[in-house]
């Protein structure tokens, strides 16, 4: 029972949080419930296929393939995969954990995979239609050019400074998920 305690930990206290303000403020604790609710039914949309499509994931990309195509020695293939993976995802940042993770579990360059999490956070497709209906191509194109290699420095950066240690307990974690 105390271990269901200190899992849920955050969200018992989201809920009694709630639960008080309904209390004490019901216009605003109403709100906070309705706005509490929708998001875990978001999340309950929107994880289910996502572990669907990760078990496939795991079942039909061999391990050996990934690392061939994302590993170690896959070069700016790699990279180029890692970018088209995440500029061409969909969903909220949340999904791309999991899918994170399971790149690291076949086997994924470090790097490439802080590269698909960085390209899916900035360089997504709907998100650039976004803001050039609302900023304008300019401002778009700005973003992106700066953003393309920033995301790689930062990846190729953070792989460097990481200790062989720091790697192989990702890698670890990984194997455990």
């Amino acid at each position: 029972m105390i271990r269901i305690i200190k899992r849920y930990c955050l969200c018992i206290s989201l809920i009694l949080i709630d639960l008080v303000l309904v209390y004490t403020y019901p216009s605003i604790g109403s709100k906070a419930i309705h706005i509490s609710m929708d998001s875990m039914v978001e999340v309950l949309i929107i994880i289910p296929p996502t572990f669907v499509l990760l078990g496939l994931l795991d079942v039909w990309v061999e391990k050996d393939t990934m690392i061939k195509l994302m590993g170690e020695k896959s070069g700016m293939i790699g990279v180029a995969i890692a970018y088209m993976m995440g500029s061409f995802a969909a969903g909220p940042l949340y999904v791309a954990f999991p899918m994170a993770g399971m790149m690291l579990k076949k086997g994924s360059r470090i790097s490439n995979v802080l590269i698909f999490l960085g390209a899916w956070s900035t360089t997504k497709i709907p998100m650039l239609i976004f803001e050039v209906s609302s900023m304008g191509w300019k401002f778009m194109t700005a973003r992106f050019v700066l953003d393309v290699p920033g995301v790689a420095l930062m990846a190729w950066a953070i792989e460097k400074m990481s200790t062989h240690r720091e790697k192989e307990r990702l890698y670890e974690k990984a194997l455990s998920f």
